[in-house]
């Protein structure tokens, strides 16, 4: 099939700086076409927002454009080259199923990353196809838009194309290109691969770039790739603490799943508590539990330490001093990450000022939660609502206890009771992406091509914090005779 780039109707407005730094961090190419693509969803209030024509994108030629059939004009397609620690094992890695065709700049003039997601082999595929299966690309559009909803800086999901091909898993599969965006897809494995495969100059260029596509107010004169990474552990801190917040878990928090925008990245088999328990983790590859719940923040430490190592050469042109440098960086990491974690905790208790016993007032609410095996989320919901729960954890002398502790802890606080329940209730959602209902919708779509189960689930959590009677039956956690749910990385 001929490749032949699209026109300018679609509103693509398209840049290529990152095919502007140096060769070893990307390979050119072209999309591998599909067969037969099909528009199963699109997203079009992120295409307006954006400044593309959904109508346009939507036809024929559009669709072909996002199954990687066809390029748009201004598009440089390119697969990143990057490595990363897995489970604490380093290894080269790349884009082995996804292509990046370019940067839109959008008419608030911001940038973003075009990525198909699922566009077949590229050199660093290492034996793998490079293609998609539709279940874990719909994974990944349902939770990615649900985590923006939420609050929680994301990369988005544009389309999900039918290609019309099959992919060989442990069965056959129906094949999908995803088409997700991005502030960028600068990983950490990006800066470990330049610093354990370029030279100084190509760590330099790449940290030059980084800087000015994600942090350009950081001055000239300062030691600015020590500023770089200082700002990179605060956003990481703030995303962290975020998941912790709405009890998500990204079970994959591999060095090259990490993004130095603070922005989340990879749903494979990410999931959402349930029952409060920090050892929860789904993904059936993690068996010792390293990327559990309660591990996310240490993990976070660890990965941004390999960050740092990675940006030695930079800190200083003493190896020794360069060292110190990123040790004291990284040392003040477990505090940010604790004071941003408080921040997100006042706010699910309706504090809007600091006290002394704060951390212990949540920790003690959370050992209940985990004690009486109460819903994480549904019980913070109750606590913003106005209704007095009677079952289970409420039921307790040791939560009456606390409860009057809380009491006590808000009276303190200049603001009203209305104006602590609505800080609540902004930041504790009503809906989640439950873990059976993201199975059910994916179940229907796959297996009978019925996709309306998904797009109500997606109506649902488009407003995770407006209690609404539709909302209702997606309040609930799964049957627990179902068994443990286990989630598994989409390839």
């Amino acid at each position: 099939m001929t490749q032949k780039k699209t026109g300018t109707e679609t509103g693509w407005k398209l840049d290529n700086s990152y095919a502007r730094l140096p060769q070893a961090f990307f390979t050119t190419l072209k999309p591998n076409p599909v067969s037969s693509p099909k528009l199963v969803i699109f997203n079009k209030r992120l295409a307006a927002s954006m400044g593309l024509n959904s109508e346009a994108l939507e036809s024929e030629e559009g669709v072909s454009v996002l199954a990687g059939n066809n390029v748009p004009e201004g598009s440089l397609p390119i697969a990143q080259a990057y490595a990363g620690h897995q489970f604490g094992n380093f290894t080269m890695l790349g884009d082995g199923r996804a292509l990046l065709i370019g940067e839109q700049l959008t008419p608030s003039n911001k940038r973003y990353d075009i990525q198909l997601k699922g566009s077949g082999k590229t050199p660093y595929s290492r034996g793998g196809d490079g293609r998609a299966a539709l279940g874990p690309m719909l994974r990944e559009y349902i939770i990615s838009e649900a985590m923006h909803a939420l609050g929680i800086p994301t990369t988005r999901s544009l389309a999900v194309v039918m290609t019309g091909d099959i992919v060989i898993r442990q069965t056959a599969l129906a094949g999908a290109v995803l088409t997700r965006t991005a502030s960028s897809h600068l990983r950490f494995g990006t800066f470990e691969y330049a610093a354990r495969w370029g030279s100084v100059d190509d760590l330099k260029a790449l940290a030059d770039y980084a800087l000015e596509r994600h942090y350009p107010d950081i001055e000239e004169n300062e030691n600015r790739y020590l500023s770089l990474l200082q700002e990179v552990i605060r956003r990481q801190s703030d995303l962290i603490a975020k998941w912790q917040r709405v009890g998500f878990i990204h079970g994959v928090m591999n060095t090259d799943n990490m993004t130095i925008s603070g922005e989340t990245i990879d749903y494979g088999p990410c999931a959402f508590m349930d029952k409060y328990d920090p050892s929860t983790v789904f993904s059936s590859i993690d068996v010792q539990g390293r990327y559990a719940y309660g591990n996310q923040p240490m993990i976070g430490g660890w990965n941004l330490a390999r960050f740092a190592e990675a940006l030695l050469p930079l800190l200083h042109d003493d190896q020794e001093q360069a060292v110190k440098i990123a040790q004291e960086a990284i040392s003040e990491y477990p505090a940010i990450y604790e004071r941003q974690w408080l921040i997100e905790m006042r706010k699910k208790l309706g504090l809007f000022n600091e006290e002394s016993g704060d951390k212990s007032l949540v920790e003690d609410l959370l050992d209940l939660m985990k004690k009486h095996e109460a819903d994480y989320t549904n019980t913070f919901r109750a606590l913003s609502s106005e209704i007095n729960e009677k079952s289970g954890l409420f039921d307790t002398e040791e939560f009456s206890e606390w409860h009057q502790r809380w009491q006590e802890r808000t009276g303190r606080q200049s603001e009203s009771n209305a104006s602590s329940r609505q800080l609540m209730q902004d930041n504790n959602p009503a809906v989640i992406p439950r873990n059976h209902r993201v199975e059910e919708a994916l179940s229907a779509a796959v297996d009978k091509e019925d996709y309306g189960v998904m797009e109500q689930l997606i109506q649902v959590l488009a407003n995770p914090y407006t209690q609404s009677p539709e909302q209702k039956d997606y309040c609930t956690g799964s049957d627990p005779s179902h068994g443990p749910y286990r989630t598994f990385c989409g390839t």
